[in-house]
């Protein structure tokens, strides 16, 4: 049968699951992010939804404020919403500001790695650490306290191979000292 508490569902599916329009947004937004597939980007969509559902649920009054304030000090932990933001502020969040406080986002725009998909690799093959612990999950949302300690936990040298495969890499030139290069 299963533990009941691991049953639940984690992604809603688009209800157009056929649309063209939808489906060419999403895989522009799948390659953009680097996602392995689009149920990565459909649960950062069902995560928004769940907010806005509490957020409508507190300004209608069938919710304490308290659990309004408390969605409000989350998304500003991790940074998806600027401190003491509203909650009309949290009903305009998008996907992609979900999506950009992901571990995989944060090493590339941090320059540790090229590519988004590198980036990607990098974090679910161990070379990628927190707060010196190592992180092996791409998808997971970073705070904005471990943000400026996201580093290498290993050393690592990345090769740039711009060459077509089967082709050698151009030898680097080299100039010698007294030389100097005329451009002309």
């Amino acid at each position: 049968m299963g533990a009941p508490r691991r049953n639940r569902k984690k992604v809603q599916r688009p209800s157009d699951i056929w649309s063209t329009e939808r489906i060419e947004r999403e895989h522009k937004i799948r390659d953009d992010y680097g996602l392995k597939n689009l149920n990565e980007l459909w649960r950062a969509t069902s995560e928004i939804r769940r907010v806005r559902r509490n957020v409508r649920a507190v300004l209608s009054g069938r919710v304490s404020q308290a659990t309004g304030a408390g969605l409000v000090s989350r998304l500003s932990r991790y940074n998806i919403v600027k401190e003491g933001a509203s909650l009309d502020d949290l009903l305009e969040i998008t996907p992609s500001a979900m999506l950009e406080r992901r571990l995989q986002s944060l090493v590339y725009r941090k320059g540790l790695a090229k590519t988004m998909k590198q980036a990607r690799q990098l974090v679910a093959h161990g070379f990628i650490a927190i707060n010196g612990h190592r992180a092996k999950s791409p998808g997971r949302l970073v705070s904005r306290s471990e943000e400026s300690s996201i580093g290498y936990y290993k050393p690592i040298k990345l090769e740039n191979n711009t060459a077509p495969q089967g082709q050698a890499q151009p030898a680097p030139t080299e100039q010698k000292e007294g030389v100097t290069a005329e451009t002309g």
